[in-house]
């Protein structure tokens, strides 16, 4: 599961010479992300095994709704679309310092849309069924962050923050409006079901290929549009960051657009429900809430007040997403960790043993970018100015 979540804003370089004084938060918040997402499969497993309630709501919560409904499992890909605005801020905020036109990222930023694009439609559909094009899946993560990207580029570039956040209230109004008032055949307007709702209905309608869910596909097109705005949302937590004021104003900053957000997004839950499949403008609010006070919390600990010790664990992940995306979906951890460790868990019930393989899995994930990351090894990586 890890890998569809784990490229993030990798994509998105910096001049080499600011890269050290980036703030360890955000890769430390990037790979706390990838670290519970790495996880989840594990403490699932454990489900029902411990006779602990506290370890089955646990499991409850790194599963996805059926529909209707928010687990913490729902709120791991949007903190990773706007831990990419975040990092947004700061790269193209240092690119314009050093006279970067804005023709040269418009540029950048599109190669990188049309890489990760192509990055994710191979991942999403190895073996490439080349000769049966309607099994291919022509949407996904990568391409999903990669687009959000260069619109958020596009708009950091020529608006304002205020202005960026105009843009979010209107396409979450937007988006509002139109899966309640646009009419679905054989179902009208308003309709919310799986069957009848109208990001399904234009999937079924103008998507080639193959939709992940059948009947819609919840990375389709019209989602499109509530997504981009946590990048956006990002991009605004980063100028915070980024602004010449205080480290306790930043922080009041951030939790007063995060407790706003959060509040927001409850409350237009109660007429347009809270649905990841969906994307619905609720679930944006909410989400875009929780991840602004994430970065509060992880800022304030780490770059407020230097406890950075126990953040390690997490930046190595982070710094080398990309890498850790690529090589989960090549390397088969599983096996090589009932390989290595299998025989000192043999003795248990089988149960058990699932349990555990999962655990090793998710250790043999990290020791791959820590190896990077005392090599120094970050990749892909800025080498000179655009």
């Amino acid at each position: 599961m890890i890998a569809a979540y784990s490229a993030t804003i990798m994509f998105t370089p910096v001049p080499p010479d600011v890269r050290s004084r980036r703030l360890v938060s955000i890769d430390a918040l990037r790979g706390f992300d990838m670290v519970v997402v790495s996880a989840a499969s594990f403490l699932v497993a454990m489900k029902g095994l411990t006779g602990v309630a506290g370890v089955d709501w646990l499991a409850d919560q790194l599963t996805h709704p059926a529909w209707n409904g928010f687990t913490f499992y729902d709120f791991l890909f949007p903190l990773f679309l706007f831990v990419a605005g975040v990092s947004l801020s700061f790269s193209l905020g240092k690119w314009t310092a050093v006279g970067s036109s804005h023709g040269e990222l418009y540029r950048k930023a599109f190669i990188r849309f049309l890489m990760l694009y192509c990055l994710g439609t191979l991942y999403s559909n190895l073996p490439v069924p080349f000769l049966e094009p309607e099994k291919i899946r022509f949407v996904n993560v990568l391409g999903r962050i990669g687009l959000a990207s260069f619109v958020s580029t596009v708009l950091y570039l020529n608006f304002s923050r205020h202005s960026r956040l105009i843009w979010v209230s209107a396409i979450l109004l937007g988006y509002y409006a139109a899966l309640f008032l646009i009419p679905v055949p054989g179902y009208g307007a308003g309709d919310l079901s799986v069957e009848g709702n109208l990001v399904g209905w234009i999937d079924r309608s103008v998507l080639p290929g193959r939709l992940l869910q059948g009947n819609y596909d919840e990375l389709g097109l019209l989602t499109q549009l509530p997504a981009l705005c946590l990048v956006v949302l990002g991009t605004v937590a980063g100028d915070i960051l980024r602004s010449e004021v205080t480290e306790q104003r930043k922080l009041r900053e951030l939790t007063i657009a995060g407790v706003a957000a959060t509040a927001l997004g409850l409350l237009w839950s109660l007429h347009f429900p809270l649905n990841k499949h969906l994307w619905s403008s609720s679930f944006i609010a909410l989400t875009g809430g929780m991840a602004f006070l994430s970065m509060a919390l992880f800022y304030a600990v780490i770059d407020v007040w230097n406890y950075r010790k126990w953040a390690f664990f997490f930046q190595v992940i982070g710094v080398n997403s990309l890498i850790v995306y690529l090589a989960y979906r090549l390397i088969d951890f599983y096996f090589t960790s009932r390989l290595l460790f299998s025989s000192l868990y043999a003795p248990l019930p089988k149960e058990w043993r699932s349990v555990l393989d999962e655990l090793g899995a998710a250790a043999l994930v990290w020791i791959l970018p820590y190896i990077l990351y005392r090599f120094r090894i970050h990749w892909p990586a800025s080498t000179k100015k655009p």
